[in-house]
């Protein structure tokens, strides 16, 4: 019998993201979805008839549902904690969709709420599973770039007015919590501060220069202080037409590595290795997806497909969750940082107080 044995999953938001979460579901052995929920009269009704399972529009009722074990939240960013901290307060353990929550002090709730209620909460950053991203954390931690000097993520994407026109919780702070780097840039933020460890200091600035009617940032940069000594640099915007995948770069003073999406575009060091051919043409194709460079639904599921086997893994065996939520609030905290350094034309140092 496969580990996966018998796991029921109720989505509670049912909008775009909600048929990743899907998609990913059923194709774990041994999981299934049982049920839906949405506010919006008539949605949940949709989603179930197109995909099976129960619809509820009435929160509680829905997680009553005996059958639920897991809840993904599926909401806008802004209403993550409410859905969480239900869900936690009835039982369900719970995977929350980037980003955690729009600010440090809603995620440190979402995590207090679900140590009370003794149920695990994980946070959706899938990039992490992806084979190239194992393997270049694996060469940072071994040491292979030598003394690493900078590290930069770059998320140069392209948003429509009508795409922020398409919602009115788009683009604000209550729901949002942000722009280009909240909504957009935050995988690729995760990713390199996966790969790189802790930020100590962040200076930035951020403007709307292409958008109207949003309250947040089409356009920011930012100067990252590492513990480790490296210097680092975030790029993100929504106005670069037509978008581009996002890249990271991570380069030493033995080796140089530079990833677009899930493809590896160099990978040179100073001491080579057998392997590093087979790795350089294994992954140095281009990116199997648009990676939502410029279209949101351009994304695969994959990446969320192994995020839930390994969280669903966690609750049998009893261990703790890979990407818990005390690693999801980390790119969180980046970008909280960001946004006050910019306020305050002032450099932020992190861990962020208050």
């Amino acid at each position: 019998m496969s580990i996966l044995q018998s796991t029921g999953f109720g989505i509670l938001g049912l909008g775009m993201i909600a048929e990743f979460h899907f998609k990913a579901i059923a194709e774990l052995a041994g999981c299934r979805f049982v049920a839906g929920f949405d506010t919006i009269p008539g949605r949940a009704a949709e989603f179930c008839e197109k995909h099976g399972g129960r619809a509820y529009d009435n929160l509680a009722a829905f997680l009553a549902d005996k059958d639920i074990d897991i809840v993904t939240i599926a909401t806008p960013s802004g209403l993550h904690l409410d859905g969480a901290v239900a869900a936690a307060r009835a039982g369900k353990h719970i995977i929350v969709e980037k980003p955690l929550e729009i600010n440090c002090a809603r995620c440190d709730t979402i995590i207090a709420e679900a140590a009370a209620a003794g149920v695990k909460v994980g946070a959706v950053f899938p990039a992490r599973y992806h084979t190239s991203s194992k393997i270049i954390k694996k060469a940072i931690t071994e040491g292979r770039l030598g003394k690493i000097v900078l590290a930069d993520a770059q998320i140069k994407w392209y948003r429509s007015q009508e795409y922020y026109d398409s919602g009115k919780w788009r683009g604000t702070w209550q729901f949002d919590g942000g722009g280009a780097l909240m909504n957009q840039g935050i995988h690729a933020i995760d990713l390199l501060q996966w790969f790189m460890g802790d930020v100590r200091e962040v200076s930035a600035q951020t403007a709307t220069l292409a958008h109207e009617r949003i309250e947040v940032e089409d356009t920011a940069a930012a100067v990252l202080k590492f513990a480790n000594g490296a210097i680092g640099v975030i790029e993100g915007t929504t106005s670069a037409w037509p978008g581009f995948l996002k890249k990271i770069e991570i380069h030493g003073s033995k080796g140089s590595i530079r990833m677009e999406e899930e493809s590896i575009l160099t990978w040179e060091f100073a001491e080579q290795r057998p392997e590093d051919e087979d790795i350089r043409k294994q992954y140095g194709g281009a990116a199997a997806t648009g990676g939502g460079a410029a279209d949101p639904a351009a994304i695969g599921y994959h990446g969320h497909k192994m995020l839930f086997e390994s969280f669903v893994r966690a609750l049998q065996e009893d261990r703790p969750v890979d990407i818990d939520g005390n690693e999801g609030k980390k790119a969180v905290e980046i970008i909280e940082a960001v946004y006050r350094s910019a306020k305050t034309h002032a450099p932020v140092s992190l861990p962020l107080i208050g």
